[in-house]
């Protein structure tokens, strides 16, 4: 994992007026409801506010409590505040849709329950995420992802109207919608009413794709934003070795600002722009970690945020 000095702002300049920043409990090294070498969470919610963060999002369901109330009073009594939850669930295969349904709404009821309104979808990965063996289609083909846009299309406005809340699709490493050209034939095919992107920087950048460009093409489409930088030449490791994303992640893909692509200071700066209230959730993958690793780093990619425009120290809604 790279390491340097990120306390100096990259170039000075107030806090954009639109875009709220938190962070994850993936941040913290936190990748599933139960495990071992994660933290408990009473220590990732005591860091994440120590860290100088208001905002923060759910992670896997059953890592932080799921009882409504349980979890209210423990965020609330260390000051912090519910941005979005966030599920995995499958889209192209009819007969998982029921128990799709199940699990999203079950996350969107406890994050509604917060006053949050975002839930963030992840497609489940093709790969076994401890041992990068390939257990799915890699591509879709036009009759599976006819499936998949009606699928989202069902889900978003059900979950709208069930709980008041958006889904935010998000494209994700090892998954059928992580290049530039499944993202845009994903948000081609779907209801912007119902169905947003979730734009996580880093996984984008995983996939080939130009952040940018999407910004700029799909403005309306960015519904919430995950904030990551990947190290070009562990990306490169991973296009010549066909590497799993577990694997790339445990070799230090994800890296701290400013080290990786892309340039945190150039998304901000088109975020900024951007007619919508956004939260930007810092999302450094990091399972698994030492428990002594994340918070200095939450701490530094913090300031070095604050210094691009992107929020002050606490927040306010």
């Amino acid at each position: 994992m790279a390491t340097h000095d990120s306390q100096a702002s990259p170039r000075p300049t107030t806090p954009a007026p639109n875009l709220r920043l938190g962070s994850a409990p993936d941040s913290w090294g936190v990748w599933f409801p139960e495990d071992d070498r994660q933290l408990p969470y009473e220590r990732f919610l005591d860091e994440l506010a120590e860290a100088g963060y208001e905002w923060l999002e759910l992670g896997p369901y059953g890592y932080l409590p799921t009882d409504p109330e349980v979890l209210r009073d423990e965020v609330g009594k260390r000051g912090l505040k519910v941005s979005g939850g966030t599920v995995f669930g499958n889209l192209h295969r009819p007969e998982a849709l029921d128990a799709t349904l199940d699990v999203v709404g079950k996350v969107a009821a406890l994050t509604a329950s917060q006053g949050a309104r975002h839930v963030v979808f992840i497609p489940p990965l093709f790969r076994d995420e401890r041992t990068g063996a390939v257990d799915d289609v890699v591509e879709w083909d036009a009759a599976q992802w006819k499936t998949v846009h009606a699928t989202a299309n069902r889900i978003g406005r059900q979950m709208f109207e069930e709980h008041g809340v958006t889904i935010a699709v998000h494209p994700h490493a090892d998954t059928q919608i992580c290049t530039q050209a499944q993202i845009e034939t994903f948000l081609d095919g779907t209801d912007g009413e119902h169905v947003s992107l979730c734009l996580d920087t880093g996984h984008v950048a995983y996939g080939g794709g130009d952040n940018l460009d999407l910004v700029r093409r799909y403005a309306s489409r960015i519904g919430y934003v995950h904030i990551k930088q990947m190290d070009p030449e562990i990306l490169r490791q991973v296009r010549e070795e066909d590497l799993g994303f577990g694997e790339a992640v445990k070799r230090g893909v994800c890296v701290e600002p400013p080290a990786g692509v892309p340039d945190p200071a150039d998304i901000v700066a088109a975020l900024s722009g951007l007619d919508a209230e956004l939260f930007v959730i810092v999302e450094q993958d990091l399972y698994p970690c030492e428990p002594d690793v994340p918070l200095p780093i939450a701490v530094r990619t913090r300031k070095y945020l604050n210094g691009c425009g992107l929020g002050g120290r606490r927040q306010q809604s």
